[in-house]
C-alpha cells in the first residue's frame, strides 16, 4: 500500500502541476507562447509584464488551486497509511515542482515554481504559511522586487517549519524544495546583485 501511495503521489503531483496556466492562456487568448516573450518564464510575473493584469490573476489563482488539490490528496493519502500528512505535502511538492519546471507536454520548459512552493508552506503549517505570505507582501510593497520577495518568503517559510517543529523529515524535504526554487531564480539573483532586476508593476512592460 505504501509503495502504491508513494508512486501515485509522484505521478499525480507531476502531471497535475505540469499543466501550466500561463502557457495555456497565452496561446489560447493571445495566440502567443509566453515562453518566447519577456523573461521567457511561463509564470505570473512575466505574464503580467507582457500582457498586463487583465487575465494575469487567473494564472495566480489556477497555479495555487492545482497545488492545493495536490497537497490535499497526497497529504490525506500519507495520513491514511499512517505517515505524516506534512511528509506527504513535502514529498508531493518536490514532484509538483518537477512537473511545473520540467513539464513533459511542453518540451520540459516550464516555470520556476514559486507559487507551487508557497502553497505547500500553508499545508506544512498554517503559521509558516502566514509568515511566508507576510514576508512576500511586505517586501513586494516596500522594495517592489518580486524575485527578492519570492526568495525571502520561501526561505522564511522553510525556517518557520523548523521553528514550529513540523515533522523533521518533511521540513528537510521542504527546505530542499525551497533550495530548488532558489536555484531556478539564479539569474534573478545575479540581476539583483548587479541592480538590473526590473521592479514589479501591475502594468505591461513597454
Amino acid at each position: 500500500m505504501k509503495i502504491f501511495v508513494f508512486t501515485f503521489c509522484l505521478i499525480f503531483a507531476y502531471f497535475v502541476s505540469s499543466l501550466n496556466p500561463a502557457i495555456i492562456l497565452s496561446n489560447l487568448i493571445y495566440k502567443k507562447d509566453i515562453r518566447t516573450l519577456g523573461s521567457k518564464n511561463p509564470g505570473f510575473t512575466n505574464f503580467i509584464r507582457v500582457f498586463g493584469k487583465k487575465y494575469a490573476w487567473f494564472i495566480f489563482v489556477l497555479d495555487i488551486l492545482k497545488s492545493v488539490v495536490i497537497y490535499i490528496v497526497c497529504g490525506a493519502l500519507f495520513k491514511h497509511i499512517n505517515l505524516s500528512r506534512e511528509l506527504g505535502v513535502a514529498y508531493s511538492c518536490f514532484f509538483a515542482l518537477m512537473g511545473h519546471a520540467y513539464p513533459a507536454e511542453y518540451k520540459f520548459k516550464g516555470g520556476k515554481g514559486f507559487l507551487v512552493c508557497l502553497a505547500a508552506t500553508w499545508f506544512m503549517d498554517f503559521k509558516a504559511g502566514i509568515i511566508a505570505t507576510a514576508i512576500l507582501v511586505i517586501v513586494l510593497l516596500t522594495l517592489k522586487y518580486m524575485s527578492l520577495a519570492t526568495l525571502l518568503a520561501l526561505i522564511g517559510g522553510a525556517a518557520a517549519c523548523f521553528i514550529f517543529k513540523v515533522n523533521t523529515t518533511a521540513s528537510i524535504i521542504f527546505s530542499i524544495n525551497v533550495l530548488f526554487v532558489v536555484i531556478r531564480h539564479r539569474q534573478n539573483i545575479k540581476r539583483l546583485i548587479l541592480k538590473t532586476e526590473p521592479k514589479f508593476s501591475f502594468n505591461k512592460s513597454k
